[in-house]
């Protein structure tokens, strides 16, 4: 099918046109994975050529420096990049200038005999991770889960949420380097772990390896250090969000992460797509957060809704093995993007372009609305009933896939990239 040719109701029609960088086998011909993502988790392909900024239609790549070129646009060396960080730096008056000519390369009919050309097959390239990662963050940000942990962990506590959780959204530092894109296999993390009735740690692979389903947000522009970034300036500093994976090991966590929190049990690996999906796609799927329960302080403040309601209706799905386990709702969190970039910042910490945070598990209130096999199985009590088998955490071979898409505009949807990995042995 030609690449105009997308299909009604199709979730990538130009209606969404996220962001990628691909490279093309040597010699026109390759073998990418499944997915057309890295395999190795290097972003170097196999024998591929120069990469390059790409945006998705359909199942197609358009070339999108090539196709700037060809028509004369004056965004044609920012397009021309091998990642989109020039593009994230640019600012909103460039993302909204380049989105709206993609919008008419793709659907004006005299722009198609020159771009037609620049099109690819989505099965006939390889896809990388689309943007080098600066700093990452992962915050904490569904009530749902957030209260699910409390009472698997704490429960004989009076409240299943820490003081703390009403008040700010809580977070943590991450390891960037361990980012990946989606089809990278995750190698099961070794490290110490101990039960309540062992002796003595011992070290060896993780034996609850979990997922945690979450949304990503990425930086475009920078801020100054000592400047914090208020919950209105947002959409001035944020680019996109993707789906992201972060992969968890449970039982390396419970024994470090008193007092400090996560560190080995959450660095060894973070899956994100390799589409990122342009704020201004999401305008229709834009909903207010739920009701606050305790007054917030100025900064956090987002009662006014000056720039529009922070929330956003994500639909998402977890597969394993291709089996549908549970479909949390992004509309549920607590704290929105914008809250958290508030927070991040509100101490004078820098932004840098590149800069990726997570949401935090999503989960909804239903038990079949969890993002984490945690909650899924409560703690391995109750497994899941898999096709191939029971599953209270992840075993090897394992494949996890995350997929979603949001409401779009006159009754549309719009299509995020799908996450996936494969579970290997260490």
């Amino acid at each position: 099918m030609p690449p105009f040719e997308v299909p009604e109701g199709d979730p990538f029609g130009p209606h969404n046109l996220p962001y990628g960088v691909f490279s093309l086998p040597s010699g026109g011909a390759g073998a990418p994975g499944d997915d057309g993502s890295d395999s190795d988790g290097s972003g170097s392909g196999s024998g591929g050529s120069e990469r390059r900024i790409g945006v998705r239609l359909g199942d197609h790549v358009l070339d999108a420096g090539a196709a700037a070129r060809a028509l004369g646009s004056p965004y044609a060396a920012l397009l021309a990049q091998p990642t989109l960080n020039p593009l994230l730096a640019a600012g909103r008056t460039a993302w909204s200038d380049v989105r709206r000519a993609l919008t008419a390369w793709v659907t004006v009919p005299s722009h198609r005999e020159t771009i037609e050309p620049l099109f690819h097959p989505l099965s006939a390239v390889t896809l990388h991770l689309p943007f080098e990662v600066a700093d990452y963050v992962d915050f904490y940000a569904s009530e749902n889960h957030a209260r699910n942990v409390g009472k698997i962990f704490r429960p004989d506590a009076a409240d299943s949420l820490t003081p703390n959780w009403k008040h700010l959204p809580i977070g943590y530092h991450g390891r960037s380097g361990t980012v990946v894109v989606s089809g990278t296999d995750v190698v099961r993390p070794s490290g110490q772990r101990k039960g309540p009735a062992d002796p003595a740690p011992v070290f060896g692979p993780s034996v609850r390896l979990d997922i945690e389903a979450e949304v990503g947000f990425v930086v475009g522009v920078p801020s100054a250090l000592g400047t914090p970034v208020a919950l209105a300036d947002f959409r001035e500093h944020v680019f996109g969000l993707c789906l992201l994976n972060d992969w968890s090991a449970r039982d390396i966590q419970a024994w470090e992460y008193v007092p400090l929190g996560p560190f080995l049990g959450k660095s060894f690996a973070t899956s994100v797509s390799a589409w990122i999906t342009p704020l201004e796609a999401l305008d229709a799927a834009r909903v207010a957060p739920p009701e606050r329960t305790h007054p917030l302080l100025p900064y956090l403040d987002d009662a006014t809704g000056a720039d529009g309601p922070g929330g956003y209706d994500l639909r998402i799905s977890v597969a394993v093995n291709g089996h549908v386990v549970s479909e949390p709702p992004f509309s549920t969190m607590y704290w929105t993007a914008a809250q958290q970039l508030a927070q991040m910042t509100v101490n004078g910490a820098s932004l840098r372009t590149g800069d990726l945070y997570g949401s935090g598990t999503v989960s909804g209130a239903e038990p079949g609305q969890r993002g984490s096999l945690l909650e899924l199985t409560w703690n391995g009590q109750e497994p899941l009933e898999l096709p191939d088998g029971k599953r209270a955490f992840l075993e090897d071979g394992d494949v996890v896939t995350l997929s979603a898409w949001a409401p779009g505009p006159d009754g549309t949807r719009v299509g995020l990239g799908d996450v996936t990995g494969r579970v290997v042995t260490g």
